[in-house]
């Protein structure tokens, strides 16, 4: 409220100074300039307004998985991939990768596809910003995998959750529920990081929800990982489930977002990324590849 007052009290004086200085140009130079950052504080106060859920605050965890498309799905979760770290960039977050299974080697110019990779996004606002990239992703482009020039069209699919702490949810995990298998982390083309199978998963066996962990050194340190991971993913999972509830005793139809189509990229026959939920698209696919998706998540988070 003291933030909301002291803004409130800004534009009263710089709306006194227009009046007051109204036919001083210099002056009126530095109120339009009190002006312009004014705007700036309001629009993101706003957005943080819009962000009230449980765990907007929180850190975020990002799954993603190739789905119908081969190498080229691979390759398109690489995008992905590297279209999230640079957004994180652009915010001064911080990524830190949990897990990655890599694909085949030997694409075009070096380049490696990856099956799956999972990290965390720390910074605040993390999860309030990212959750609304959950769904399925196409991509629609030219294969740099074939040679017969023809447009080819793959999947990928994005998972979000909100990194929650032991004791700061309501779901609680019981030890006897899991089941700890542990594997030999690796790289790149199957090269083993370490011969010591380090790498954990954890299967929460009620729900059948899986997490993995590889990037610690000791096999503790990614147990501690993975449980931390399949907590959030039950948090997430739990309040769908309560969100469901509500709507239904509304007697409202609940739109599938899980796994839904939400996002187009096509570099072929034309250029163009478009969000198919709010509507919001751009021809400059680079920059959206590069990490500019601020106006899909913006439209995504006025639209809640």
């Amino acid at each position: 409220m003291e933030k909301i007052e002291r803004l409130k009290k800004e534009a009263y004086d710089i709306e006194e100074m227009m009046r007051d200085f109204a036919d001083d140009k210099e002056m009126m130079e530095e109120v339009f300039a009190r002006l312009d950052k004014l705007k700036e504080e309001v629009e993101k106060e706003s957005f943080r307004s819009f962000m009230s859920g449980k765990f907007d605050r929180s850190d975020a965890v990002i799954e993603i998985s190739s789905g119908v498309g081969g190498r080229d799905a691979e390759d398109f979760v690489a995008m992905l991939l590297r279209m999230y770290e640079r957004y994180a960039e652009r915010k001064g977050y911080n990524v830190k990768q949990i897990d990655c299974s890599f694909g085949e080697a030997g694409g075009p110019e070096g380049r490696m596809g990856i099956k799956s990779v999972s990290f965390q996004v720390e910074g605040s606002y993390a999860y309030g910003f990212l959750k609304g990239e959950n769904g399925t992703h196409r991509l629609v482009r030219k294969s740099p995998f074939s040679s017969d020039e023809l447009r080819h069209t793959s999947f990928a699919s994005v998972d979000v959750y909100p990194r929650v702490e032991e004791g700061a949810g309501e779901v609680e995990i019981n030890d006897k529920d899991l089941r700890v298998d542990t594997f030999r982390s690796s790289g790149p083309g199957g090269q083993h990081v370490n011969k010591t199978e380090s790498a954990v998963r954890v299967t929460h066996t009620p729900t059948g929800l899986t997490a993995s962990s590889q990037n610690e050194r000791l096999q503790g340190e990614n147990k501690k990982v993975a449980i931390s991971i399949l907590r959030s993913k039950l948090e997430k999972r739990a309040e769908e489930e309560r969100k469901k509830k509500m709507e239904e005793e509304k007697g409202e139809s609940s739109s599938a977002s899980w796994g839904s189509q939400i996002r187009n990229y096509v570099l072929h026959p034309y250029r163009m990324a478009k969000d198919l939920r709010t509507g919001t698209e751009t021809s400059n696919v680079d920059a959206v590849f590069d990490g500019e998706i601020d106006s899909f998540i913006e439209a995504m988070i006025k639209r809640k």
